[in-house]
């Protein structure tokens, strides 16, 4: 019986995959898998990752002919895992030694559905710790009961699939796929569903993840229209939330997010491709104008000035019939 399966998804990363890999071995065990998914790299990842399941015990070299993305990838590995358990890592970031066993034991001790822990954002030679923005460890609680208040960060924006391990009945019920083909905020719309649908949840200070920030090959450093999928992604988030049972008691936490998303691609829209940043305006109008109105405004009510107006006056842009709808 496989313990554990690791889906780690790889494109153009042979500068960090070294690294990564010899992470994996650091936390290998005779019982768990290392599912290595290469998204069609077109550098040496794919010599490194075929010499890598010769060599690292428990690995899976999984390729695919054409380019899909992060979340397509990773749903090709949720497909081949045979793990009681599930965890993820990006191609490009690190574990400490010994992280998964300890992450593995502490879940299994909990005895809920999924754990959620801390990370080490790493920027160049800087390294700084982010929590998860819940205060109590070590408890199992609902997720539910997580998820709101509307106005401050909570778990569901911690939204990182590798900040935790799942276990498999969620696999099973299909919580934890993704929208295939997403290429950007692909962990919005998983995070929420996994909130809404887990039954238990406990967030751990355990430290072992490093999250490398800054990559020129990330998408959040390139300013194309590939960003722009962020919009997709939330409109899921909304689309989903508004038939939950607590629609009335979650949407505004939901639209308040997209929004602040939204005010904040704006403020860096310099960033862009121009013909990127007027995609991103009309886009984004149009977005506003599929939420509910009534969330809406309450949720603009509730923001500081700045981001309120730049809001606003997105909001009174005139949409094309096509892109509105």
């Amino acid at each position: 019986m496989v313990k554990l399966s690791v889906i780690v998804p790889f494109y153009n990363v042979q500068t960090y995959a070294p690294d990564t890999l010899k992470s994996l071995a650091a936390n290998a065990r005779e019982d768990f898998e290392f599912l290595l998914v290469d998204d069609c790299s077109r550098d040496e990842t794919p010599e490194i990752l075929a010499r890598a399941e010769r060599e690292l015990p428990g690995a899976r070299l999984l390729r695919h002919e054409q380019n899909g993305g992060l979340a397509t990838a990773r749903n090709t590995g949720l497909d081949e895992a045979r793990g009681e358990y599930v965890t993820f890592l990006d191609g490009d970031d690190w574990l400490a030694p010994g992280y998964y066993p300890e992450l593995l034991s502490t879940i299994e001790e909990l005895g809920c559905d999924f754990v959620r822990t801390d990370h080490v954002q790493c920027t160049a030679r800087a390294r700084t710790v982010h929590r998860v923005p819940h205060g109590r460890r070590g408890v199992v609680m609902d997720p539910r009961e997580v998820i709101l208040p509307a106005d401050r960060s909570t778990s569901v924006d911690y939204a990182y699939a590798w900040a935790g391990m799942y276990h498999r009945r969620l696999l099973d019920d299909g919580v934890l796929h993704f929208k295939d083909g997403l290429r950007t905020a692909e962990d919005r719309p998983w995070i929420w569903r996994l909130h809404r649908e887990a039954k238990s949840m406990a967030v751990v200070g355990l430290l072992g993840v490093f999250y490398r920030r800054g990559v020129a090959s990330s998408l959040t450093q390139i300013g194309d229209v590939r960003q722009l999928d962020f919009i997709r992604a939330f409109d899921q988030v909304i689309e989903e939330t508004a038939q939950d049972r607590d629609a009335d008691l979650l949407l505004p936490k939901a639209v308040r997010t997209y929004c602040a998303i939204i005010s904040h691609h704006l403020g860096s829209i310099e960033r862009f491709e121009p013909q990127v940043a007027r995609k991103l305006r009309t886009m984004s109008a149009a977005a506003m104008k599929r939420m509910p109105q009534d969330v809406l405004k309450e949720a603009l009510d509730s923001m500081d000035v700045q981001r309120a107006s730049r809001l606003r006056r997105l909001r009174r842009r005139p949409v094309p019939a096509e892109v509105a709808a």
